[in-house]
């Protein structure tokens, strides 16, 4: 991914966050599990701040990539250098000891991810999903969910009836060429306004049916800020595993965000609820 100098035209507000990125390596500290689903290259910790420090972006959400499955020492070591500014969000078996759970939070995990997604063959059975939610909901974490936006009818409900906060990935990975009206989308609307629902205004690179500048996920981001202003959040998936489209620069993810809402909309989305949500100090 390009770190070159770029001359941003929207300047992000201060304490503006990035909730959704990950960290692959470095290898020599942190090898990959043998049974990855892929083999990314390497771009670590120290890769992602500098993409964060020419993007204007103070905070970070680095969630747990596949890649490591349910070994979160990656995320652990990049929280520890800016305890103040950085959380996690981890991947953990069912069995997880309780005084792994308690590690986890005091490092800076504030939530778990599950992944329904087909091309993963990581959908947890669901007797193993609501264990899971039932052990951290003690430690007020939320539930992050990677799916498709085939299964968002079929998923609904469960998703509806947990009694923690959850938050839908990319959009729930819409196509932009099936447009506004899709049921996928118009269900994940009315996930939207429930109370207890988030959604990450990430992936245009996933949702956009033409690449490029990827305008055509702009009204299915608007769509969601005004169902949910309050429930929004964003990232930019870097280093951006697995993608529809290339994101050559991360850039231009940030230059469609004026194009999303107003400046009061947009502090919301990248400072406001994410403060909120992820318990960051002031």
């Amino acid at each position: 991914m390009d770190h070159a100098s770029t001359r941003l035209s929207f300047r992000m507000p201060r304490g503006a966050c990035d909730t959704h990125c990950h960290i692959w390596g470095s290898l020599a500290r942190f090898p990959y599990a043998e049974s990855r689903p892929y083999t990314p290259p390497e771009r670590d910790k120290h890769m992602l701040s500098a993409l964060h420090q020419r993007l204007g972006i103070e905070r970070t959400v680095v969630v747990q990539g596949i890649v490591y499955r349910t070994d979160n020492r990656v995320i652990l070591d990049a929280i520890a250098d800016r305890p103040h500014t950085r959380r996690g969000i981890a991947l953990i078996d069912p069995d997880i000891p309780e005084a792994e759970l308690q590690r986890l939070h005091e490092g800076g995990i504030r939530g778990v991810r599950f992944g329904f997604v087909s091309h993963l063959a990581s959908r947890p059975d669901l007797a193993s999903f609501r264990r899971t939610v039932e052990r951290i909901s003690p430690y007020g974490w939320h539930v992050l969910l990677h799916v498709d936006a085939a299964d968002l009818i079929e998923l609904a409900p469960v998703f509806a009836a947990l009694p923690v906060p959850f938050v839908i990935d990319h959009m729930g990975r819409v196509d932009a060429a099936q447009g506004l009206a899709q049921p996928p989308f118009a269900q994940l609307l009315e996930l939207a306004r429930r109370d207890n629902c988030w959604v990450k205004l990430s992936g245009a690179d996933r949702v956009s049916a033409q690449g490029g500048t990827f305008d055509d996920a702009v009204p299915f981001a608007r769509a969601l800020l005004e169902a949910a202003p309050e429930r929004v959040i964003w990232g930019t998936d870097y280093p951006h595993p697995k993608p529809r489209h290339d994101v050559i620069d991360d850039s231009k993810l940030v230059e469609l965000l004026p194009r999303i809402g107003d400046a009061g909309q947009l502090r919301k989305l990248l400072v406001d609820n994410p403060l909120r949500l992820y318990g960051f100090t002031e």
